[in-house]
């Protein structure tokens, strides 16, 4: 008795989670197909260099001390750059408390907002602008300390569009025609990102915990009814493994072979918005980072005349345990540091970062590994990583060449890797860089998903239909 009402119980259960949810997971699903060649518009390294003109070095009168002191600014740990803006060169600053200001290099003024037409200037006869404070792409909160916006569309045939922030004039994204079609069938479905939702970070992250948890109890519950009803052994009287006709045969079967697939792709895609914060987010918390630097040091003018001048494009100013770094960076995208940092000074900085606990071991990774490797975006090699023996169990990233700490990654961070990286977007490295190999083994995967997703939308819609006639 109890065994068939858990059952009745079982079935109800799973048809209306599939109901509720089913649209969702077949978005999810071929969105995700979409997102395997189209990534989210974003500004890379090399593309925002690229825009960055020639520092024009005769302009440059006062030094980083000299400007931060007129200014009254006190930039965060690599805050600070110089390069050009508007034909000037300027120093761009990012304080504390993450403000972003422009200050000019010949007169250590902070420099007002740029307008439409000085936006505009660079870009030729054939761009037009317009001015933006907020829209699909640039709704997250990390673009809150530029905003507005100029958008610059250069009129060309990829369609690009340049955002140019209107407090620092440099660009910090662009977007091409093709980015914005495919996005509209990728990342925004996907991640439930249209604007007025995503806007509102905790709502939207809210909206999707809960949205996904309630699609994982439906898939597990379909997967669990699913081998429940399948005979493999002793088939039903009419000799088939399944007790269903038409599309609920097909249903019944993709989802009992296909339904673990499907319920790793949206458990994993849960556990990525970190429910409960379970896993320690990557990007270093100020405190480490500020520890990193170390004290403060004033850098003058005569510091920017120890490396050559020619092709320059922009010079970040860092330190390292106390000591000042200078990067200087083309429009290519190649960098050197003055002075490159020794190890044992990066061994230094990183024991400063986590005063708590003992450096463990350090090694130089030349090659990507199960932790440190690319997937829709760069990271460099070679980089030294740092092990601590804290509890957290945490490793620090350094690029050894310019001393920058790239990352922190501790054993909730590397679980997390194992929890959603690696069953979300098949990260292991063998099978990821083996494609097309990798790419078939995503499409017969989201294919059995979609599958599933697809038959049930439309049984769902069947019972909908059915119910309402009935009443």
């Amino acid at each position: 008795m109890r065994l068939k009402f858990l059952k009745r119980w079982l079935i109800l259960g799973h048809r209306w989670l599939g109901i509720a949810t089913g649209l969702f997971l077949a978005a999810w699903v071929l969105s995700g197909l979409v997102m395997l060649y189209v990534a989210f518009p974003a500004l890379t390294e090399a593309e925002r260099l690229s825009h960055l003109a020639p520092i024009a070095w005769d302009r440059v009168r006062l030094g980083p001390a000299e400007v931060m002191d007129r200014a009254g600014l006190d930039p965060a740990p690599g805050g600070l750059s110089l390069a050009m803006r508007g034909g000037a060169p300027v120093y761009q600053v990012t304080t504390r408390d993450g403000a972003r200001h422009a200050v000019s290099a010949e007169t250590g003024r902070v420099l007002g907002p740029v307008d439409a037409a000085a936006a505009l200037a660079p870009f030729g006869p054939g761009a037009t602008v317009r001015a933006v404070t907020r829209d699909q792409w640039t709704v997250r909160d990390r673009y809150d300390p530029l905003r507005p916006f100029h958008v610059v569309a250069l009129g060309d045939a990829a369609g690009t569009e340049l955002y140019v922030s209107a407090r620092t004039g440099a660009v910090v994204l662009d977007t091409s025609r093709r980015e914005r079609l495919w996005n509209w069938l990728g990342a925004i479905p996907h991640w439930f990102y249209p604007t007025p939702l995503r806007a509102r970070a905790e709502l939207w992250r809210g909206v999707l915990l809960w949205v996904s948890g309630v699609a994982v109890a439906g898939v597990l519950s379909g997967l669990v009814l699913g081998i429940w009803r399948l005979r493999l052994r002793q088939p039903y009287a009419s000799g088939a493994v399944t007790p269903y006709r038409g599309l609920g045969r097909w249903h019944h079967l993709l989802g009992t072979f296909g339904g673990l697939c499907l319920l790793t792709f949206i458990a994993s895609g849960w556990l990525s918005m970190n429910p409960n914060h379970w896993f320690t987010p990557r990007t270093p918390p100020a405190a480490m980072r500020e520890a990193y630097a170390g004290s403060p040091n004033r850098i003058d003018r005569a510091a920017l005349d120890g490396f050559p001048h020619a092709g320059i494009v922009e010079v970040r100013f860092t330190q390292v345990d106390g000591r000042s770094v200078l990067v200087a960076a083309d429009a290519g995208g190649r960098r050197f540091a003055i002075p490159s940092p020794a190890e044992e000074t990066l061994r230094a900085a990183a024991a400063r970062a986590l005063p708590e606990a003992r450096i463990a071991g350090t090694e130089t990774l030349t090659a990507y590994d199960a932790y440190w490797y690319p997937h829709h975006d760069t990271r460099p090699l070679p980089v030294l990583r740092v092990r601590f023996d804290d509890a957290a169990a945490t490793w620090l990233h350094i690029d050894p060449e310019t001393g920058a700490l790239l990352d922190r990654l501790d054993a909730s961070g590397r679980l997390q890797r194992w929890l959603f990286e690696a069953p979300h977007r098949l990260d292991f490295g063998n099978l990821f860089q083996a494609r097309p190999a990798w790419d078939a083994v995503m499409w017969l995967l989201n294919g059995l998903g979609a599958g599933i997703a697809l038959s049930g939308v439309v049984m769902g819609w069947r019972r909908l239909r059915h119910t309402a006639r009935v009443r």
